[in-house]
């Protein structure tokens, strides 16, 4: 190992200017046993650089090459695996572990112990030795002298050293002067001995000559020990006094450090005291003004605000801890407490006497407003109490007990004065309503209604505000009279039957419509105005809080009563005012409480306007439709300003009673056409209740023009559509009379008509059925009506058509008994043109009969009877040209004869 040692501090370190001061031969853990070589090496230079080298034997030769260093520094820990039992294996950790495994356990303890050295050497100690004995480590070795054991152990350790130029020149003069030095060293080396031995002589004789001078040294050496002595004493005596001098400085500081916290103590204190006296001190002003503060002039109101904020912030300040067991905010905070309790008395009780005064100066106004249809402005009382809305809001913060009182006494006298002021306000109403009916009974007649007449009333009703008034014509139950007392009487289509005999006029519809948007306008400003004062000065208009767990237990029976007060407007207060507190506690939208708080003091609105409602169904069931869109128009407008707020939901429910009232009116018309009667002496015409939907179309047309709501026509209009086609079929039917025909030409033609003019796009498929119907059976009326004057003529030529059909051959038709040439011949002599014109002038005069004037469709049938001849003419002479060949026969008179016939008729009637 030595050889080896030599040879790489020659090749390897010599030439990097480092020196080799331990190996071990080592190859890597679990491997295949590839040797290597690690060294423990320090540069000559300073400063002195430690590291461990990785040397490797190269394949070819006896070389040797450095593979890896790593600084010592960078060695964080040396792990020997066993300290108590010979183990050849170690590990050390760099930036990764290393594990190897020593050719000996004994070169695994001399390089580690060289590492323990240079590492008390060179790194002061920052290698951490694990599972190594404490002899290896020399853990006996004080730590003053383990630097200088550490520079010894080196020397020793180093067993090679290069010998410097000196050495070399003298070695070299030495040789030189020996002749044998090389050639034979023993003999050199023997000379060198004796020669060695003769120097050792020389200087032990030397120093047994310098006995004396040895002597005076020992002396000298005692006389120094003696003044070491007195130095010592006397250090020890200064070293006693600096130790008291000590004592007095730690004193010293100890008495600093006391006063530095003592000052800081102070401090902490003054900040203390500075933030109580800032934030729990109240002004003698603001005292002044929660005891005896005037609550009725703007002044003092403005001082009691300021007062009860101040208040506010000192009560609801954040104490620290500690601060709630001095006696000075104890006493403090029981001052706000009785201050607070002081000012809110004082508050509730001003407060609860202006309800009541403003409730009885209100009162006292009413009798101005009894004859006009106007309700009460409240504005001056809602604009002297939001004076005191701040003032609501702190109470509402610091006494929620007199909060909920105060709120149940307006709510108790509100309620009490809007009761009185709804209910007088609907009297008015009522009054006018059926004053208009008492006005109108003396209009009773059954005068004749012209078009144009009905067409300028319903054009009259639109005043120059473009809101929707309207009117239509009264409704008398339907009976089926002549064509001459018919067009004199109103027809009605909507009649309920309790006012079956009136015929109010245009007048009065729109002086009832008017009383109608009088009384919603009227309400409607009213409730907005007072919703919004019961926002702003029960402070109710702040977004919901978040629901605690808990609430979601009770939200059922919540839920429960909420849905109970909203229905029933007549629940005690005090379940209102609980289940407002239940709205507060579980979070609820404050929206909610203002609802049911407006619902207990408008209590009454919602059964007048039913009330209201029903008298004008009473007084005309047609007063319905005009309810329909004034209603439907204002619950729009209220849902655009606030979906979920009490005029909303109140003009709801109000709006669903109208609805079901339209309903039921357009029921009681289907049901009145369905039981109508037809006279059998006399010709049915236009049907009363076709003539009572067009007018009910017009008027609603009107009406409805521009309305929300136009889908509850639509589907209305569907309705007695389809029951007008089923009852005319069923008058048609059970006709006596009138031909069928007839009928069903004349009132279909009559809806085309209505439904054509005024384009109703709902109806557009029931327009095209009635015309479809109109054709179908006027083409019938006048084929049956043309058999009458060539009734033996459209006998026989039936009957030849029916030998063909039955498979006889065209031109064998004439050989037919019944049918040969001499019949024919026989039936054309027997209708001459004389003959013809005498029947179709009979024929005339029938349809004239039959037709009404009103429709005035004689010309139209008249007309198309024309062609139907003219077609059965030419039908006859092609069939006389087909079955009776070159026979000659023709009819005895022409298409032209029968034009002259035709018009000459026609112009005489």
């Amino acid at each position: 190992m030595t050889a080896i040692k030599h040879a790489l501090q020659r090749d390897i370190f010599t030439p990097n200017d480092e020196r080799l001061l331990s190996i071990v031969n080592v190859c890597k853990a679990g491997k295949k046993k590839k040797n290597c070589f690690l060294c423990a090496t320090v540069t000559t230079e300073r400063p002195v650089q430690v590291r461990v080298v990785k040397v490797k034997k190269t394949d070819k030769g006896d070389f040797y090459k450095r593979q890896m260093a790593w600084e010592l520094r960078d060695l964080a820990e040396v792990d020997a695996k066993d300290a108590s039992k010979e183990n050849p294996e170690f590990d050390l950790h760099f930036e990764k572990v290393y594990r190897w495994v020593a050719s000996s356990t004994a070169e695994k303890n001399s390089f580690i112990s060289c590492i323990w050295k240079l590492n008390q050497r060179y790194l002061r100690k920052k290698v951490e030795f694990v599972n190594v004995s404490s002899q290896l480590l020399e853990e006996s070795v004080p730590s003053g002298e383990s630097q200088n054991v550490a520079g010894a152990d080196e020397d020793t350790l180093d067993d090679y050293q290069e010998l410097n130029a000196r050495e070399e020149q003298d070695i070299e003069s030495m040789m030189e002067v020996c002749e044998y030095a090389i050639s034979n060293a023993e003999a050199f080396a023997e000379k060198l001995s004796s020669e060695l031995q003769v120097l050792d002589g020389a200087n032990i004789q030397s120093i047994m000559a310098s006995e004396k001078q040895v002597n005076i040294l020992m002396q000298l050496l005692d006389h120094a020990l003696s003044e070491v002595d007195t130095i010592e004493g006397k250090l020890s005596s200064y070293e006693e006094m600096l130790q008291s001098v000590k004592e007095q400085m730690d004193q010293i500081s100890q008495s600093n450090r006391l006063i530095q916290i003592s000052n800081t103590n102070n401090g902490k204190l003054l900040d203390e005291i500075q933030f109580l006296v800032n934030y729990m001190d109240l002004s003698k002003g603001h005292i002044r003004a929660l005891q005896d503060g005037d609550l009725s002039s703007p002044k003092g109101i403005e001082a009691c605000i300021n007062a009860s904020e101040a208040l506010l912030q000192c009560m609801n300040v954040a104490l620290r801890p500690g601060h709630d067991k001095l006696m000075a905010v104890k006493s403090q905070q029981s001052l706000f407490s009785d201050l607070r309790d002081t000012f809110a008395r004082r508050l509730t009780n001003h407060l609860n006497n202006v309800f009541v005064h403003q409730g009885h100066d209100q009162s006292s106004t009413l009798s101005q407003h009894t004859a006009e249809l106007t309700l009460p402005k409240h504005s001056p009382l809602h604009r002297d109490l939001l004076r005191y809305a701040k003032l609501m809001e702190w109470l509402k913060n610091t006494h929620r007990e007199k909060y909920e009182g105060l709120s149940r006494t307006y709510v108790d006298y509100m309620t009490r004065l809007y009761e009185r002021e709804i209910k007088d306000f609907f009297e008015v109403a009522k009054i006018k309503m059926t004053g208009t009916t008492k006005e109108a009974k003396g209009k009773f007649a059954t005068l004749p209604r012209k078009e144009s007449a009905l067409k300028q009333e319903t054009e009259s009703l639109h005043g120059s505000s473009g809101k929707l008034t309207g009117s239509t014509s009264s409704l008398n139950k339907l009976t089926v009279q002549g064509s001459n007392s018919r067009r004199s009487q109103s027809s009605s289509l909507l009649d309920m039957g309790n006012m079956s005999a009136s015929d109010l006029d245009v007048a009065d519809r729109t002086k009832f419509d008017k009383i109608f948007e009088q009384v919603l306008s009227e309400l409607e400003p009213l409730c907005l105005a007072e919703q919004d004062f019961i926002s702003k000065f029960f402070k109710l208009q702040q977004h919901p809080a978040v629901m605690p767990p808990l609430a979601q237990v009770k939200s059922f029976r919540t839920r429960t009563l909420v849905f109970r007060a909203h229905v029933s407007p007549f629940v005690p207060y005090s379940l209102l005012l609980h289940i407002c507190v239940l709205f507060f506690s579980f979070g609820h939208s404050r929206k909610d409480m203002v609802r049911l708080m407006m619902n207990k003091i408008f209590q009454s609105i919602e059964t007048e306007l039913n009330s209201l409602i029903a008298l004008g169904d009473k007084i005309d069931s047609f007063h319905s439709l005009y309810m329909l869109v004034k209603m439907s128009h204002h619950v729009w407008t209220a849902e655009n300003v606030d979906p979920a707020s009490y005029l909303s939901t109140t003009l709801g429910n109000v709006l669903v009673t109208v609805k079901r009232n339209f309903d039921k009116c357009i029921s009681g018309q289907i049901r009145q056409m369905e039981e109508v009667k037809i006279s059998k002496k006399s010709k049915v015409g236009i049907l009363p209740f076709v003539t009572g939907f067009e007018e009910f179309a017009e008027l609603a047309e009107t009406i409805f023009r521009n309305a929300e709501r136009r889908g509850d026509l639509d589907k209305a209009y569907v309705k007695l559509i389809r029951a007008v086609f089923m009852n005319v079929e069923k008058v048609a039917s059970e006709s006596q009379k009138t031909p069928r025909d007839v009928v069903m030409m004349e009132n279909f033609h009559h809806i085309f008509s209505t439904l054509s003019r005024l384009k109703i796009s709902c109806l557009e498929a029931e327009r095209r059925e009635a015309k479809h119907k109109y054709t179908d059976h006027l083409q019938s009326y006048v084929i049956n009506s043309l058999g009458q004057p060539l009734e033996k003529l459209n006998h026989f030529f039936e009957g030849v058509e029916a030998r063909v059909a039955q498979g006889v051959r065209e031109e064998e038709v004439s050989y037919q008994l019944a049918f040969n040439k001499q019949e024919l011949r026989k039936v054309i002599k027997e209708y001459p043109g004389k003959e013809v014109k005498k029947g179709l002038d009979n024929l005339y005069k029938k349809v004239d009969k039959h037709l009404c004037e009103e429709e005035s469709l004689l010309q139209v049938v008249w007309h198309s009877m024309q062609d139907e001849f003219i077609r059965q003419y030419k039908h006859f002479e092609d069939l006389i040209g087909r079955c009776y060949p070159g026979s000659g026969i023709t009819m005895e008179f022409t298409i032209k004869d029968m034009l002259e016939y035709f018009s000459s008729i026609a112009q005489s009637h």
